[in-house]
């Protein structure tokens, strides 16, 4: 009997959360359309470079999710569920802060951390949590309300949660159980029609319309599904030409003739998706939410902990320059603080130690012993350097595609001190080490850098990405 290794599940998980998602959502089947057609567009256009942040086999079948939980025992199942996956948490996002809205949630991202793992599928799924302990969106009272309410459901059943472990276990399941797996795994996630209580659902929705979609139901579901583009741009003029209405702006780095870094994403807005409710008087009847969207996303290159530290800086001062009134949109304003302040080339990334990047000698290259900087064995025609792709996730651009896909902007009450998270507490709660995408990117280029000094026979002088973020 065929034995299906953890990669080959997760693309399988992806392939059937995907297939389910476009039944329930038919305009991400249109978004999946055109960004293939926009893929082609851009490979036709730009050639074999079109492939430097990812192949047209990786970039087409690519995918990320979005699940929201309710509390740490559900965290905690779901990383167990994913673990059997090859997924595993990346990084600590706090909504909280990032959004104008209220967006009572923190989370981080369930994916592989492997280069060969993200080669064969970079299947990851972003999973927030409700902190329904925070005073400045709950009231003590509903805050007891909430805990009972999501501790009475059971999301993921005892079945799934020991299959989950026997994989994790193995490394895989064989044939028989991994379609199982798979099938139980993928109806957690799907959309459920059991009758909605109004006026819980309505109470949570008055305080932010994220608290209502994971605490004023029993089950969870995909939020959205995203899939990859190469020109973003193009698939936003793309869709609007459909006639799909669009937020209203992408979010993350603007576009510019310089490298591409880090994220920008955008989506189509949410629709209206019949549901069933359950009314005050006992009657029951339909109604309508609107908390599920399209995403895209277009990745770039990973950067240092000093080029994250300019990036931040230079979405500061796009900022300011809006409130100033100096650039009509955002975009020009963005524009022109890149221009000023990014290296538009990849060499001055790297030159910088702004960024990361793996290197390779190039066949057959030849040097004489010695001591080298990469940059002298690139310029020699010796090695090649390719940029790492950003595998995470920007919380104010999380935030900003909620936000622009909420009805309202909710309440908070900033009188009150939030409840306290970061990266340990959530570990704490996952039941594992969440790993800081900044160290997975650092030791990718250390390593490469070990390899090239081994295969060319030479001592390599660390770049300053490495160097200078150790």
């Amino acid at each position: 009997m065929a034995f299906y290794e953890t990669w080959q599940l997760r693309a399988r998980f992806a392939e059937a959360l995907s297939a389910m998602y476009g039944e329930e959502v038919p305009a991400y089947i249109t978004l999946v359309e055109v960004s293939q057609d926009v893929n082609k567009r851009y490979m036709e256009a730009v050639g074999a470079t079109a492939e430097r942040l990812g192949t047209i086999d990786r970039v087409t079948a690519e995918r990320h999710g979005a699940i929201r939980v309710g509390s740490p025992r559900e965290m905690g199942q779901v990383a167990r569920v994913f673990a059997a996956f090859g997924m595993y948490p990346v990084g600590f996002y706090d909504l909280r802060e990032a959004a104008k809205s209220s967006v009572p949630v923190v989370s981080t991202a369930f994916r592989p951390t492997d280069r060969e793992e993200l080669a064969k599928n970079p299947f990851r799924v972003f999973t927030s949590m409700l902190a329904t302990d925070d005073p400045r969106f709950f009231s003590k009272e509903l805050q007891e309300r909430l805990k009972r309410f999501i501790d009475s459901r059971t999301i993921f059943s005892d079945e799934l949660l020991e299959m989950a472990a026997r994989a994790e276990a193995q490394k895989g399941l064989d044939e028989a159980d991994a379609a199982t797996f798979i099938e139980l795994a993928t109806a957690a996630f799907k959309l459920n029609d059991e009758a909605i209580d109004d006026e819980w659902y309505r109470e949570l929705e008055n305080i932010s319309a994220v608290a209502a979609d994971i605490g004023g139901v029993r089950f969870t579901h995909i939020n959205h599904l995203t899939p990859r583009v190469f020109d973003i741009d193009d698939l936003y003029a793309s869709m609007e030409a459909k006639g799909v209405t669009m937020i209203d702006e992408i979010q993350g780095p603007p576009a510019w003739d310089g490298p591409d870094i880090l994220l920008r994403q955008t989506s189509f807005r949410a629709l209206d998706e019949e549901r069933t409710f359950r009314f005050r008087d006992g009657s029951v009847g339909p109604g309508a939410l609107r908390v599920r969207f399209g995403e895209v996303e277009q990745r770039g290159i990973a950067l240092s902990p000093k080029g994250r530290e300019l990036y931040d800086w230079m979405i500061s001062e796009t900022d300011e320059k809006l409130r100033a009134g100096e650039t009509p949109t955002r975009d020009e304003a963005a524009q022109e603080v890149w221009k000023a302040n990014l290296p538009n080339t990849e060499r001055g990334l790297r030159e910088e130690g702004l960024a990361y990047f793996t290197y390779e000698p190039v066949d057959g290259a030849e040097v004489a012993p010695g001591e080298y900087r990469v940059e002298q064995l690139i310029d020699a025609g010796a090695v090649r350097a390719e940029p790492i792709v950003y595998e995470d996730f920007l919380p104010r651009s999380a935030a900003g595609i909620f936000q622009s896909n909420l009805k309202t902007a909710g309440t908070r009450d900033n009188q009150q001190q939030g409840a306290d998270y970061d990266i340990a507490v959530m570990s704490q709660i996952i039941g594992r080490e969440i790993k800081e995408p900044f160290e997975l990117y650092r030791e990718q280029e250390a390593e490469s850098l070990e390899r090239l000094a081994k295969d060319l026979g030479v001592k390599v002088i660390p770049t300053p990405a490495v160097a200078n973020n150790a």
